[in-house]
């Protein structure tokens, strides 16, 4: 019987990057093959002449009455002032993203990236929003829990004509409420929001806030199939990458604040899971949502808040020193690559697995006899899976591997910080005696209680 190199990594429980990542093409197969390591990925298909989006942002002008937010890995939209109505332009159009080192896919967004920029105002505010499509379908823009004339809603064919390839469309209102919202498509909506067309919006009340450091992200997923270079939207549960703002760790960027700065973290959630967020190192307040910032009365203290599908949620918190994790507490969701069908080969004796598989799959690489923590250690050694794929855990800090990806990211609170300072200030400095450390390399050490024994 011949078996195909797939056939031979299930049924050896091989645990690469590839190997977890559900099914594969067969040029994704092909890159098991270790003698490929190093070989450059094809280039990105899609949106001829439409480069990476990098570099600064567009500068916005400054709005006295709140607190900007620091959308993460992100930018907001610039907009002008016209008779009174503040202007802003959309433009629906291919994009060119890279989701981490190495991976980058023809996703669609807004304005050169996604998810798009963010739009800020402030209740009561006139808006005026031109959409321009450059898309090769048409598509529209539902303002998602925002209270407004019915024609201005945007979903294709119940209240507006779809927007055509090449035409440009303006919604115009005015904002009767605040709150952490946001905006997407309401046309061929699953395609379109699994091609990662998606953005804040977000709403200042009249009366500025005290809040110091304003944070904002969207939670989604992504089917990116290994050795492929576009998401595919016809997956609805086994997906590959977990993002915020479409980024995988390590390449979120951390949270910088100053040790006591009133801290205020808005969460969307775009994705088809629900994501329950944990924040290490204090109990945050959950203060609002699309509704809105919460009544006091209402505020509830937390480590963990859930933000279900479409949801908005708000927390708030004093800052407080140190490196603290910020993470989707769904543990596969903080892992890249990930999938469904691989066997475990957990306590499974491998010795001579590797050699004789070798001969037919040469570099295969037999892998999780006592967990899967050695991944980064392959990966680090140049171990690579399928072109244009992620690894399964990554990331180093002070101490070595962390081990994750996905939903993971790092709020850094120093004393030295700044105002409006936002730039890594390094991994934090502990105060002696402060970390936790070695006692004894001797499995049979103390006396432990341990029941049956």
């Amino acid at each position: 019987m011949s078996l195909s190199r797939r056939d031979i990594m299930l049924a050896t429980g091989v645990a690469t990057v590839a190997s977890v990542a559900g099914p594969v093409s067969r040029a994704a197969a092909q890159d098991h093959d270790m003698s490929t390591m190093g070989q450059t990925a094809p280039p990105p298909r899609g949106a001829p002449g439409r480069p990476i989006a990098t570099g600064p942002a567009p500068a916005v002008p400054r709005d006295p009455r709140y607190t900007p937010v620091r959308t993460l890995n992100g930018w907001t939209l610039p907009w002008r002032m016209n008779d009174g109505v503040k202007e802003f332009h959309l433009v629906a159009e291919e994009v060119q993203h890279e989701f981490g080192p190495g991976t980058v896919a023809t996703c669609w967004g807004y304005n050169g990236s996604t998810p798009g920029p963010t739009i800020e105002a402030v209740e009561g505010d006139r808006v005026r929003i031109f959409v321009t499509n450059r898309l090769g379908e048409h598509t529209s823009v539902h303002w998602h829990g925002l209270i407004l004339p019915n024609g201005m809603d945007g979903v294709g064919g119940l209240t507006q004509p779809t927007i055509q390839p090449g035409e440009t469309y303006v919604y115009e209102f005015t904002l009767r409420q605040h709150g952490t919202h946001m905006y997407h498509p309401h046309a061929d909506e699953m395609t379109q929001m699994a091609y990662g067309m998606m953005g804040l919006f977000i709403i200042h009340p009249r009366q500025k806030e005290s809040i110091d450091r304003d944070f904002a992200f969207l939670l989604h997923n992504w089917a990116l199939h290994p050795g492929t270079w576009r998401p595919d939207p016809a997956v609805m549960v086994n997906f590959d990458l977990w993002t915020f703002n479409s980024k995988v760790f390590p390449a979120i960027e951390p949270l910088v604040t100053r040790t006591g700065d009133r801290v205020r973290i808005r969460v969307g959630n775009l994705s088809m899971w629900n994501h329950p967020v944990h924040l290490h190192g204090v109990e945050f307040l959950v203060t609002g949502s699309d509704g809105g910032r919460w009544p006091q009365s209402q505020w509830r203290r937390e480590v963990t808040e859930t933000v279900s599908v479409g949801q908005m949620r708000d927390i708030e918190f004093d800052a407080v020193p140190g490196d603290w994790a910020l993470h989707c507490h769904m543990a596969h969701h903080t892992m890249n690559a990930m999938g469904h069908e691989v066997p475990n080969p957990t306590g499974v004796d491998q010795d001579g697995v590797g050699a004789r598989v070798r001969q037919m799959l040469p570099g295969y690489l037999p892998m999780g006899r006592q967990g899967m923590a050695e991944h980064q250690e392959h990966t680090d050694a140049g171990h690579q899976g399928p072109a244009n794929t992620m690894a399964m855990m990554t990331g180093k800090g002070p101490f070595g591997n962390i081990e994750m990806g996905g939903m993971f990211t790092v709020v850094k609170t120093r004393d030295d910080v700044g105002p409006g300072d936002y730039a890594d200030p390094g991994w934090y400095a502990h105060p002696p005696g402060t970390v936790a450390r070695q006692v004894s390399s001797d499995p049979d050490f103390g006396s432990p209680p341990r029941r049956g024994t």
